[in-house]
């Protein structure tokens, strides 16, 4: 068992108080976005065996087998699968969506080849591997989350009555789904700068207006979510882009899972996040960062989708496990819920990170070692380490989420 040492990412959009308050110290001068639990290049956690600071990344790439398994490395190569983050979002994020594999690995081969600098504005692929991902909310959290149906939308729209927004809903009203989709998208990322300012306006009133009226509290919710998007960014065309998509409320313990392709964008709350080890976005609005429009049209998935809200189920053969079921094998999240009932046995077969975010959780190995996480505090378990079982130190509750692969 090893403690992880992680980096926090001050990204503009992140809380300044939620990650410091997971943590039990005082919040800094700048916001703090994402705390990276991993072996991603771009902040590996750094561990210590007691013969100094090592990146776990570079400790992996020094034994691979030993420490991923060799069922691991023969299915996913010589790299930790998955990139474990808490994610603290004080403002909204870019409307963004993320490649498969295939697009990733061509992407990002082109751009080596025509020497894109990878720190460079306009490089949209950071790695070759894709992005599929879950989020699990700490607190209550909201975004958006793929394609509302065409119908859901028009319907919106004209509860609104922009005149500006015709051209949209002559779109989905008139063409076949994925076509619609892409038109309607399309139109909104290539409007000129002096049209989009005064549209996000009127847009933004209309939301406002319509709050008002709405004696729905779900849909107050949603339509003041997305007038917020244009008091952030009110020359950004992302308001409307994030008008195609489903709003979505997630309560603790809630997550969705989010494949290549899906067009998404988190608002406000604290959650964790797996994903596969990737850093590769590819951008839509609410972002001052480089939108490139034709590889964005090429990267999505134009279809409606329900947001799929997950909740946990109970894992038979391993008790006091709760699985957040996803169809990728990259990386699995479970959680356990710890407290006077004693101690719960932690699979052992796979590398594992695992993170404390309530009460305090002692790990105790089958060699007597022993570890204690307070919130916000991890560990990485290399594959075929000796049994761990994880308890609540003092019997009060106490959450324990895990993060491995699927195999």
């Amino acid at each position: 068992m090893d403690r992880l040492d992680n980096t926090v990412r001050p990204y503009a959009w992140g809380s300044r108080t939620a990650i410091p308050a997971l943590l039990g110290v005082e919040p800094g001068d700048e916001p703090q976005a994402e705390l990276w639990m991993g072996a991603h290049p771009g902040a590996p956690s750094g561990v210590d065996r007691g013969e100094g600071a090592r990146s776990l990344d570079q400790l992996i790439a020094a034994d691979p087998v030993g420490e991923l398994g060799a069922r691991v490395v023969e299915r996913f190569g010589p790299a930790l699968p998955f990139l474990f983050k808490v994610l603290a979002a004080g403002e909204p994020l870019s409307v963004q969506v993320h490649p498969d594999l295939a697009q990733a690995r061509a992407g990002f081969a082109a751009e080596e080849a025509a020497g894109v600098p990878l720190t460079a504005r306009e490089r949209n692929y950071k790695d070759a591997n894709h992005k599929p991902e879950m989020l699990c909310a700490l607190d209550e959290f909201t975004g958006v989350c793929g394609f509302r149906a065409p119908a859901g939308t028009v319907a919106l729209l004209e509860r609104l009555g922009v005149p500006g927004l015709s051209p949209v809903l002559d779109v989905l009203r008139a063409k076949p789904e994925a076509e619609a989709l892409r038109e309607a998208l399309t139109w909104v990322l290539t409007l000129d700068s002096d049209t989009v300012v005064p549209l996000v306006a009127a847009t933004r009133d209309a939301l406002l207006r319509r709050a008002e009226e709405s004696s729905e509290p779900d849909e107050v919710v949603m339509l003041r979510d997305y007038a917020a998007l244009a008091d952030h960014y009110p020359a950004d065309p992302g308001l409307l882009s994030a008008l195609l998509l489903n709003h979505v409320v997630l309560r603790p313990g809630e997550a969705v899972y989010l494949g290549a392709g899906v067009p998404h964008a988190y608002f406000r709350g604290l959650g964790v996040e797996l994903m596969a080890n990737s850093d590769n976005v590819l951008r839509a609005g609410l972002t001052p960062k480089h939108i490139d429009v034709p590889e964005l049209l090429r990267v999505v998935e134009f279809e409606a989708t329900d947001p799929g809200v997950i909740r946990p189920r109970s894992v038979v053969e391993h008790p006091g496990e709760e699985l957040y079921p996803a169809p990728i094998d990259e990386f699995r999240l479970s959680r356990y819920r710890l407290g006077a009932e004693g101690g719960r046995p932690l699979p052992t077969d796979t590398p594992q990170i695992v993170l404390c975010t309530e009460g305090r959780v002692s790990l105790t190995d089958a060699s007597g070692d022993q570890l204690t996480l307070a919130p916000g505090q991890s560990c990485f378990v290399a594959a075929g380490s000796p049994a761990v079982t994880a308890s609540s130190e003092d019997g009060a509750p106490a959450n324990l989420f895990r993060a491995t692969v699927s195999l």
